[in-house]
């Protein structure tokens, strides 16, 4: 590595630091996945250090999801110690969410950073309203279904997920929660949901070519391995700490919070894709 790159190298640790430390408290606090935090805050760090290149939002889509491969292990695991995990969904979900995935990487690889903005913005905006407006009591059904639903309903969440670099929190959660399945067995599911979504969209994003006057140090394919590493490192500290902090303090008004500042981030997504 050449030593000019150091001049970028140690502002961009130090974003990344800050940004993990952020993402880790509002995972362990709200038990939401850090994709949603990530994307957006790599789009601005490697805007700001010169790298707003037309395969950026590539980019921080693909080492959003290398974190979530190792999250999402880890949180599958815990879940799974106490039983939580619902195994049987898990297993008939899986071909699909799969094959979604990967359809959201070749989708993912053909667009500009700037589409792939406005997707982010519009499904970050009802991702938040949900946050926001979403009630417990909501149904669409009351079981998990089988059949044609699942058939179109499990790629649709790996799909869009990798579009917007996310693990399977963001949709798998109210998914099954509109489908009758417990707060707790579908939070621990859906991490089983990030595994399936991370893992073959990681793989797929390690062979798309960057452009190398676009591409941040220490990246293969559209992977970062510096953001990789900062990020993993700093969410093992500081996602703990936000565990205590939500047995400490009633989560729903900063569940609320966090929802206007999803939507408010994504709203400037979609403004910037838009040229407003």
């Amino acid at each position: 590595m050449p030593i000019p790159e150091m001049d970028l190298l140690l502002p961009m640790l130090a974003m990344l630091l800050a940004i993990g430390a952020f993402a880790g408290v509002i995972a362990g606090l709200l038990g939401v996945g850090g994709g949603i935090v990530l994307v957006p805050a790599f789009f601005y760090a490697f805007t700001y250090l010169g790298y707003a290149g037309p395969q950026l939002m590539q980019i921080c889509l693909a080492t959003s999801l290398a974190t979530i491969v190792v999250t999402s292990l880890r949180s599958v695991a815990a879940h799974n110690r106490k039983g939580a995990v619902d195994w049987a969904t898990l297993r008939g979900w899986a071909p699909g969410i799969a094959v979604g995935a990967i359809m959201g990487v070749v989708t993912a690889a053909g667009l500009r950073s700037t589409v792939l903005q406005g997707i982010f913005g519009v499904l970050g905006v009802v991702v938040g309203l949900y946050l926001a407006f979403g009630r417990a009591y909501w149904r669409l059904g009351p079981v998990m279904p089988g059949g044609v639903t699942r058939a179109v309903l499990s790629p649709a969440v790996g799909f869009l997920s990798v579009l917007m670099g996310i693990g399977g929190g963001s949709f798998g959660v109210p998914l099954m929660s509109l489908y009758g399945v417990s707060i707790h067995r579908a939070v621990a599911t859906a991490a089983g949901f990030g595994v399936l979504i991370a893992v073959p969209s990681v793989l797929g994003f390690f062979f798309l070519t960057v452009d190398s006057a676009h591409r941040p140090p220490f990246t293969l394919g559209a992977v970062n391995f510096v953001a990789f590493a900062v990020i993993i490192s700093m969410t093992l500290i500081t996602a703990p700490l936000g565990a205590r902090l939500a047995h400490a303090m009633d989560p729903k008004p900063l569940k609320r919070v966090f929802a206007a500042f999803i939507i408010v981030v994504a709203g400037n997504m979609l403004r910037q894709a838009l040229g407003w």
